[in-house]
């Protein structure tokens, strides 16, 4: 296996944990101090592991295909993130079927860890894409 592509997935993978660690914290400690008293459908540990998953997963397959020489990353990311959108959806079919009280509560804490980890997955690939080209030149 490409040694550039294992470095690139190590540095990516404590990266991610990192910064999904301190979100979790973060968003935990709100909940606690703001919202103890409602309950969610969707637990905390489980949006953020479904947003460590996915965005893990497709940066694999970016910097796995890029390392093979592939430079059609672009349509290879907007396909993946399209992929993630529907899991997104299918993930959240608990909230969006069942009756609620809490559901924009429940939606706002999906979607704004999920924009938060998509602008980390872009500037991580676009750092990667970056210092290809350098290393090209």
């Amino acid at each position: 296996m490409n040694p550039i592509f294992i470095k690139r997935e190590i540095q990516f993978l404590v990266w991610l944990l990192m910064f999904t660690l301190l979100l979790f914290v973060v968003h935990w400690y709100i909940l606690f101090h703001f919202y103890s008293d409602i309950t969610l459908v969707l637990p905390l540990w489980s949006i953020y592991g479904f947003h460590f998953i996915t965005v893990f997963l497709v940066y694999s397959i970016i910097n796995f295909k890029e390392s093979e020489g592939n430079k059609n990353v672009f349509i290879l990311f907007m396909g993946a993130t399209l992929i993630k959108m529907i899991l997104t959806i299918v993930f959240l079919l608990p909230i969006l079927l069942k009756p609620n009280d809490n559901a924009t509560l429940e939606v706002f804490n999906f979607f704004i860890p999920y924009f938060l980890f998509l602008a980390f997955e872009i500037v991580q690939i676009t750092f990667f894409l970056k210092e290809n080209q350098d290393r090209n030149k």
